[in-house]
């Protein structure tokens, strides 16, 4: 990488890093080579290497498919497969910094949300894929009893399908809760991840706002996640959180020099990391400016906004049932497990 890029100056310069956003072992050579220290990894982005590298002969992936195992037996070997690669990519990293970063996350089965039992379980699995493996748990109320048993065991977690304020106060709530419980049997605590879906809360109001409130401009949504967002870091530095937030789906540049300065971790895929290596952007630290107050007025207007930036917005059984937590666990499902399910 350039020395002279925008994304090397923020992680250079700034409090923040960043996790590449692709199973691709191809394409996290070069993350690597930009300076990304994580990878973020789903159902999803576990298909696309499977897809791609099937056709070419892959001899692992070949012979899970030739043992015929149950279909949800196979998904999760198949994940396996390009999480592992991922994750043997990242050891030198997770090594050099005695386990503070270095992770690859492993999601657990989005179909089995609300199933703690079979998530747990899962989890122990993963974890024993490899050192560096986080553990990727939905932002539910089954997901957060699942992080803190896992917190207790010594287990990894990031939790995501989260993308409002309370979601990742909850989650910071349980890993302190799961930490305690650790310590108390002599364990050293797992840590967690706390994902807030920046473009994903953004896309959501905006169908909301287009639906019910046309007084909301695009220009205001493009503030909708930032606002959050900004929102849930102040208070994690209120509040001491061990907890590290971890922002996913950008959608613009904005996501990141809105946020440039913070003590987080941006995930972006390999097309965005494009906006920062090759375009050139201002070079200052913007976390701790305010979200204009005219559009942060108008946002306010849509009881939606107000559930996912007030920390009293929703509690933790009503996490299910916001509308873009359904619309992700689907996406999750069925463009990513269960085609994992179909190989023959």
């Amino acid at each position: 990488m350039q020395d002279n890029t925008y994304l090397n100056w923020v992680i250079t310069n700034t409090k923040t890093s960043w996790w590449h956003d692709s199973a691709d072992v191809g394409e996290l050579a070069v993350a690597l080579e930009r300076g990304a220290v994580g990878v973020t990894c789903n159902p999803y982005l576990s298909n696309l290497v499977i897809a791609k590298c099937r056709p070419k002969g892959d001899q692992e992936i070949e012979a899970v498919i030739a043992k015929r195992l149950p279909a949800e037996q196979q998904a999760e070997a198949l994940m396996k497969i390009a999480v592992t690669r991922c994750a043997d990519m990242l050891l030198p990293e997770y090594r050099r910094t005695g386990g503070a970063t270095g992770y690859v996350c492993a999601q657990v089965n989005p179909s089995r949300t609300g199933d703690r039992a079979a998530m747990l379980e899962m989890a122990r699995r993963f974890h024993k894929w490899a050192p560096n493996i986080a553990v990727k748990l939905p932002g539910a109320a089954s997901g957060l009893d699942v992080e803190e048993d896992c917190i207790a065991e010594g287990i990894t977690t990031t939790i995501t399908v989260s993308f409002t304020v309370p979601q990742v106060l909850a989650i910071a709530e349980r890993h302190r809760k799961g930490m305690a419980r650790a310590k108390a049997k002599g364990i050293k605590p797992g840590r967690c991840y706390s994902v807030i879906m920046i473009g994903r809360l953004d896309d959501y109001l905006r169908e909301v706002a287009h639906d019910a409130h046309p007084g909301v401009s695009e220009s205001d949504i493009r503030w909708s996640g930032l606002a959050c967002t900004k929102r849930a870091y102040q208070l994690y530095q209120e509040r001491g959180y061990e907890s590290e937030l971890l922002v996913a789906a950008l959608r613009g540049p904005y996501h990141l020099t809105e946020l440039a300065g913070a003590n987080l971790i941006m995930s972006i895929a390999p097309g965005p990391q494009a906006w920062f290596v090759k375009d050139d952007h201002a070079r200052e630290e913007r976390i701790d400016r305010e979200v204009p107050p005219d559009a942060l007025e108008r946002l306010r207007q849509m009881p939606e906004f107000l559930k996912a930036y007030e920390p009293e917005g929703m509690s933790p059984r009503e996490f299910i049932g916001y509308g873009v937590t359904q619309r992700t666990l689907c996406f999750f499902v069925e463009a990513g497990w269960k085609l994992m399910e179909k190989y023959k």
